[in-house]
């Protein structure tokens, strides 16, 4: 089946080709690259993109272009795991409720829910840009992660400055962002701008840290897209790619993070720097919303004296656990049930020509287009199978792999001298790419990049270095249509 063909079939039609796994659409062909740069651009002709892509996550692929795209269950879900989607997604959205009520968030706490940073399954609008750094009314829609410049962190804050608390309790402190603009255009001459941030905190509840002794970095949300495809994925085949891609001529090397969890050394997979080996959302109700579980029984701000103080002094009682196991299995599954938006516009010969550009430009050797899940599926925190998953064709346009993405731009490139696992400050995940085409219209911004310091697709290519250097000095000697092009392509995934 050729897509031209593939275009005219009705969504019963299509949701009846998924469920026959009748996969063709997907298969993984060859790849043979002999472009060439020249005064009028590359020529189409030279290069050869595999068809088709448009089922982005095999039988999990939905057909949506709207809001919800994201946020939608995937349609092998039925029964019983309907009702546990439901229940896990009611979880995901809903505000916990606070301490002084029935449990749960707090006393100081990033986000008071996952949807409240993960709107729709998104990347909620930070408040960087908007308010300068922290929100107020209990928002910001960021993690502030700190450490000492020998890498260890301090006693009375942890990993990550909780800028927001319950009623009655100081926040840990406050962030302010400033940033540092720079100019630049292309090699034709189109202008087009950076904008580098820089970070200070106000307002610590306890000692204030000396900046010379402070590094700083803040994470925006990552967009909750095909969880549960990348928690199938074929390690082995992941393994493969960190023996195989190695490109010199580009200057690309990626490598896999292997980090200790739950008492085992295991592959990363998510996080920006792969520093986790599953969708932490045990971790994410802990650390990020204050609500203790089995796995991290203790509050976050336990050892804290102020805050300990504090809400002694108001009666404030915990219950031992705010949220069980069996809660946030269902919240593991609602995530990894979501299906994943199916690739739009693909007729459209402007995307067309912009695939090839991202082909011509080696974007495809970081951005793996098509990957495989493992026969057997996924497993849930709980030990729940999701066998759907598994014996899939995907395609997430990442290799899930750890590359360097240069320290040279305005002085400090992407480097937040953050270590995570294996990954040093320089180096940071591949990022997924289906899905990042709706992103607009899911949750009304087009921030990019760990930090949300890209404003659009041009600002965040133009931002890589190290690894991504010869990729992105490809897309800046391309004509301007070409260019355009190739973000018209980012735009129907």
């Amino acid at each position: 089946m050729n897509y031209q063909l593939f275009c005219f079939i009705t969504n019963n039609q299509i949701k009846m080709i998924i469920n026959k796994k009748i996969l063709l659409l997907t298969a993984a062909l060859s790849i043979s690259l002999a472009a060439c740069d020249n005064e009028d651009g590359i020529e189409v002709d030279e290069i050869h993109v595999p068809n088709g892509f448009a089922l982005s996550a095999g039988i999990s692929t939905v057909f949506l272009n709207s809001s919800y795209a994201y946020d939608t269950d995937a349609e092998w879900v039925s029964g019983k795991y309907t009702t546990r989607f439901n229940n896990g997604d009611n979880l995901y959205d809903n505000p916990l409720g606070s301490a002084q009520s029935q449990g749960g968030l707090g006393p100081v706490y990033a986000g008071y829910s996952c949807g409240s940073c993960h709107r729709n399954a998104g990347r909620t609008e930070p408040t960087l840009w908007s308010a300068g750094g922290s929100g107020n009314y209990g928002f910001s829609s960021m993690l502030i992660y700190i450490t000492r410049k020998n890498g260890s962190f301090f006693q009375d804050y942890g990993r990550v400055v909780h800028d927001q608390a319950i009623i009655g309790v100081e926040p840990e402190g406050k962030l302010k962002v400033t940033y540092d603009f720079q100019d630049f255009e292309f090699p034709d001459g189109e202008k087009y701008q950076l904008a580098k941030p820089n970070y200070t905190i106000t307002e610590w509840y306890a000692d204030s840290i000396a900046p010379e002794d402070l590094f700083c970095t803040v994470r925006i949300p990552l967009r909750h897209v095909g969880m549960g495809p990348m928690m199938a994925i074929d390690r082995n085949e992941i393994e493969q790619l960190a023996k195989q891609s190695n490109y010199p001529e580009y200057g690309i090397s990626g490598k896999a993070n292997y980090i200790t969890e739950r008492g085992k050394l295991q592959l990363g997979l998510s996080g920006n720097k792969a520093q986790h080996a599953d969708l932490t959302v045990e971790l994410g109700f802990s650390s990020d919303m204050g609500a203790t579980n089995s796995r991290f029984p203790e509050e976050i701000c336990e050892g804290q004296a102020q805050l300990a103080q504090a809400t002694s002094a108001m009666g404030i009682t915990y219950q031992k656990l705010d949220v069980t196991s069996e809660q946030m299995e269902d919240v593991d599954l609602y995530m990894q049930c979501l299906g994943v938006p199916a690739r739009r516009n693909v007729n459209d010969p402007t995307v067309q020509r912009g695939e090839q550009m991202f082909y011509a430009a080696k974007c495809h050797l970081c951005h793996v287009t098509t990957l495989h899940t493992q026969s057997q599926g996924s497993v849930l925190l709980n030990g729940t199978r999701i066998p759907w998953l598994g014996g899939q064709t995907i395609h997430p346009y990442s290799d899930f792999l750890l590359h360097d993405m240069g320290s040279e731009i305005m002085g400090v490139g992407l480097n937040d001298n953050y270590v995570s696992g294996l990954a040093r400050g320089n180096e940071w995940r591949t990022t997924p790419l289906w899905g990042v085409g709706l992103q607009q219209k899911v949750n009304g911004h087009t921030y990019f990049l760990h930090d949300g310091r890209a404003r659009n697709f041009v600002e965040a290519i133009m931002w890589h270095g190290g690894e991504g250097e010869a990729s992105k000095n490809l897309f800046a000697k391309m004509p301007k249509a070409d260019r355009e092009a190739l973000i018209t392509f980012l735009e129907s995934l």
